[in-house]
């Protein structure tokens, strides 16, 4: 059938070839270690394939401009109280499409032009949406960078609580994307509300760890609002959420969400969420337990190959990340073009003493360890691949090479952990539900 359908439609090869290319490549042939990646289980994989991708949905559940999403609506209220489930609240949120879109939708309701906003540095781990750079800067809100120590790999936090109390801002800003150790959230809060400030938390990287009960929930350290994507710790569907303590808060992001930011809100994705939740409820303190073990066990692989280590006088990380500076090796742009080479994909990020310019060919390699160990990996497979990894950035040897070992080593890790488990033949089930809308029995 596809021969023919090439063969009237050339053009179609191509489109194929790539998707198909792409895909068994990144799922079957390489070390995925971008740190803010992962992979659903393919029951919620198939269940990202229903026929609410073709639909639309404007406005709340049961309070919606358009007519056909009864089932909709009660899929949509059944994953929030999933999600609020793990996060210890009922002011769940699941409209935003991204984190960057949570985040921007908490910016926009909770300060006005030209107030201020104090966040982490962004060489030290902030986002870009926290910057001027990104949605914060795009609404006018005033970015403040908070003072950062290197020895410790944190928020200073009494130059901090000094910042905020001279400069009241309207919003302080935690969590980030270069992140090994948690952020001060009880001090920083208690700090805000001195002012009348809110204190948001972007849990975009750590909401596994913190479902899997492995990184404290901010909510319950004094955080007010936390966002999130869905896609790195936590394995789901790529998409955002907010979550908030109070009722007043979540009505105020909610009416900001619709319709400033998002119309429709992808549905299709909620399902697949949902399940992924559960997936977390019943699997998730294993799984992210896993994580830091792993995460913990490369870091200490690698120091002991010689390869410059961020944190080594803190333990080195306490999330799936692990940060390393390749400065004295090349730099991060190169090893990183080396790695992928070899079929390990990592990426490059500036670090705290890395200057603006410095953006093309930063210090730093980031690695995130939650993939692999979704696909099994414990900790002798990290010292495996950190092995793989000191050949390249320490060794000089040819990528060709170690990639064809690398191809090998992942034949044995294909089958997703710490999920549902289900049937070659009920794959084959629910994929025909899905794609021609048949009953199930």
């Amino acid at each position: 059938m596809l021969d023919s359908l090439i063969n009237s439609y050339p053009e179609l090869e191509k489109v194929l070839n790539l998707t198909i290319q792409h895909t068994i490549w990144r799922k079957k042939e390489c070390i995925n270690m971008i740190a803010s990646e992962n992979v659903m289980s393919p029951l919620a994989m198939l269940l990202y394939l229903n026929d609410m991708m073709h639909r639309y949905a404007e406005g709340k559940p049961f309070k919606r401009y358009y007519q056909g999403l009864k089932y909709v609506d009660e899929l949509e209220v059944t994953a929030q109280k999933i999600i609020g489930e793990l996060l210890n609240t009922e002011y769940v949120e699941l409209r935003p499409i991204s984190g960057t879109i949570a985040n921007a939708t908490v910016f926009k309701a909770l300060a006005k032009p030209g107030e201020k906003a104090v966040v982490v540095p962004v060489q030290a781990g902030a986002h870009v949406s926290h910057t001027r750079y990104g949605t914060l800067g795009a609404l006018g809100l005033q970015q403040i960078e908070m003072p950062f120590d290197i020895e410790e790999w944190n928020i200073d936090v009494d130059k901090s609580i000094k910042l905020i109390e001279e400069t009241k801002p309207s919003l302080v800003i935690l969590g980030g994307s270069l992140y090994i150790f948690p952020h001060p959230v009880k001090e920083l809060s208690e700090a805000a509300h001195s002012v009348n400030a809110k204190l948001m938390y972007d849990a975009a990287h750590v909401l596994g760890l913190i479902t899997g009960k492995v990184w404290t929930n901010p909510l319950l350290e004094g955080a007010d609002i936390l966002t999130s994507s869905t896609h790195k710790t936590f394995p789901g569907p790529q998409g955002g959420l907010i979550a908030t303590k109070t009722k007043e808060d979540y009505k105020k992001v909610s009416k900001v969400v619709f319709p400033v930011f998002v119309s429709n809100h992808h549905l299709h994705r909620l399902s697949a969420l949902a399940v992924t939740g559960l997936e977390m409820k019943y699997f998730g303190k294993q799984y992210a337990e896993q994580i830091i073990k792993n995460a913990k066990t490369l870091a200490e692989a690698l120091a002991e190959h010689g390869i410059k280590v961020i944190g080594e006088n803190k333990g080195f990380t306490e999330s799936h990340q692990v940060i390393i500076d390749v400065k004295a090796n090349g730099g991060g742009a190169k090893n990183a073009e080396l790695l992928e080479q070899a079929n390990i994909i990592v990426n490059k990020n500036m670090l705290p003493w890395d200057k603006p310019e410095d953006i093309k060919n930063p210090s730093g390699i980031r690695i995130g360890v939650q993939e692999i160990t979704r696909w099994g990996m414990k900790e002798e497979e990290m010292k495996i691949i950190a092995e793989f990894m000191k050949r390249i950035i320490i060794d000089k040897e040819d990528p060709a090479k170690i990639k064809k070992q690398v191809i090998e080593f992942r034949k044995e890790y294909l089958e997703i952990h710490y999920g549902f488990k289900i049937t070659n033949e009920e794959e084959l089930k629910l994929l025909k539900i899905m794609l021609h809308a048949e009953p199930f029995s």
